[in-house]
């Protein structure tokens, strides 16, 4: 008999958290958004010697971090190099993080055990990485739109890409008060972290109007 370990959820190694854009009501000028509470793994692959790849990660997706919370979705994370492989049409189902990066919307909230700086040099040197990176996203369960239940067809997420698009003050408040963080001083700290010129065709819902 297999031993029931649980051995993929032990690979998970990081908490993230942002918002989600409704990637198909963008298209039609509309920005509705959600919560979007990540745990993260990155995948392993075994070439000749085991080895951790940056280049993948996967994460489940919940509406809070509580133990009640609701699995809403699942996103991958590929590196730039990945992500130009990928066919034209795949291509455009990914979105880029630089803003939701640069703008302090997304965060690695604190765990017990560390100190402000600490975890701010750590957090920080995360962000290096995860700029870089492009994302596909698939929420199954619209809790933000009162669903008892995940109804209906997956839907395609995104993420906002300048300030005009989202009002980052009101959809970080609750964020922002329950994490003790405020994503305007993130941004000011991420100001110098360099990212790489965004492919056109990620972020296609905003463009293709």
């Amino acid at each position: 008999m297999a031993d029931p370990d649980y051995k993929p959820f032990k690979s998970i190694h990081e908490f993230l958290t942002a918002v989600h854009i409704y990637a198909d009501e963008a298209k039609q000028g509309v920005t509705r958004y959600v919560e979007a509470t990540h745990y993260c793994a990155h995948v392993l692959e075994h070439w000749l010697i085991r080895w951790e790849l940056e280049d993948l990660r996967q994460c489940l997706i919940y509406d809070s971090h509580e133990q009640d919370a609701k699995l809403i979705g699942v996103e991958y994370m590929v590196s730039k190099e990945i992500y130009d492989s990928f066919e034209p049409e795949e291509q455009k189902l990914w979105h880029s993080h630089e803003f939701e990066v640069k703008s302090g919307m997304l965060i690695l909230p604190k765990p017990a055990g560390y100190t402000d700086e600490e975890w701010e040099t750590a957090e920080l040197h995360a962000m290096e990485e995860i700029i870089h990176l492009y994302g596909k996203t698939w929420h199954f369960w619209q809790v933000d739109a009162g669903h008892e239940y995940p109804l209906g067809h997956p839907v395609l997420m995104g993420s906002a890409i300048n300030a005009d698009q989202l009002d980052l003050s009101e959809a970080m408040a609750k964020r922002n008060a329950l994490f003790g963080v405020d994503h305007e001083n993130k941004a000011k700290a991420r100001k110098g972290l360099q990212s790489h010129q965004i492919h056109p065709n990620a972020n296609s819902w905003w463009h293709d109007k």
